[in-house]
């Protein structure tokens, strides 16, 4: 934490906190790591890219203007991207502010009066299953990854607006970004006995089929993002099945290899 705090310093002044990425699936772990690096009583303001989805009355007015796969939290498009472009330019500033904070079972964000409040970050942790993500080229999105994109997104149309979002407003919400992790788990079928597991610690809200079908819209940026970003992730590790590092590796030293089934 010394260490990032000299490097904040050196970046914008005493004010500027450090900003650090925390990228990988569902189930990775990144949500754990904020919590153990805000518990060691440093200055750690800590922001999901969970807590900026938008409440489902509004992703569904979303669906029926683009594409119904959109009424489904998660991917790019169903975030408000200015907020949490706001809250990082406060957090950039030492201001006081409230970080956002969702709510999964009822589908909407938190009452504002329910979020906490953090003043000069020393460091900021902004942990999501794509953050720091970058657009696909074009010609990547002529295939369907999985039969749900083949059969409820035959033109495209759904991918393309995603794409366009990670192109579009997401850089600015990607962009203070200072230093990049990535959690990188052995196989996209590892990510959904991760997502198995955690639901039924939490009661099994979904069943095991209905959450095979819900990663499916995770699916196409969870393996572009395992291509693509550990040549420019500042650290990658690699995780086993128990969600333990095999492989720690700075970006030069990783060799980028497709996700595995």
């Amino acid at each position: 934490m010394t260490r990032w705090r000299s490097e904040a310093a050196a970046r914008g002044g005493p004010s500027r906190p450090l900003v650090v990425g925390v990228c990988g699936p569902p189930g990775a772990g990144k949500s754990t790591i904020a919590r153990a690096v805000a518990a060691r009583g440093d200055r750690v303001a800590t922001l999901s890219l969970d807590d900026l989805y938008f409440a489902h009355a509004a992703r569904v007015r979303l669906a029926a203007a683009v594409h119904p796969l959109l009424a489904t939290r998660g991917v790019p498009g169903t975030h408000d991207v200015a907020l949490g472009v706001a809250v990082l330019d406060r957090l950039a500033a030492g201001d006081r502010v409230a970080l956002p904070r969702f709510d999964k079972p009822t589908d909407a964000p938190r009452p504002v009066a329910d979020w906490p409040v953090v003043e000069d970050a020393d460091v900021v942790l902004f942990e999501g299953w794509c953050v720091g993500a970058m657009p696909q080229p074009a010609a990547d999105l002529a295939l369907p990854v999985n039969a749900r994109e083949r059969d409820e997104d035959p033109n495209g149309t759904w991918r393309r607006f995603v794409n366009a979002e990670l192109a579009g407003s997401y850089r600015a919400l990607f962009a203070p970004l200072d230093r990049l992790i990535l959690l990188r788990p052995p196989g996209f079928a590892t990510v959904v006995a991760w997502r198995q597991a955690a639901e039924a610690d939490n009661g099994d809200v979904m069943s095991a089929s209905e959450i095979v079908a819900f990663l499916t819209t995770y699916e196409r940026l969870t393996r572009w993002i395992d291509a693509e970003m550990p040549a420019r992730a500042d650290l990658t590790l690699d995780l086993d099945a128990g969600r333990n590092v095999v492989r720690s590796s700075a970006s030069r030293d990783v060799p980028s290899q497709p996700l595995p089934c």
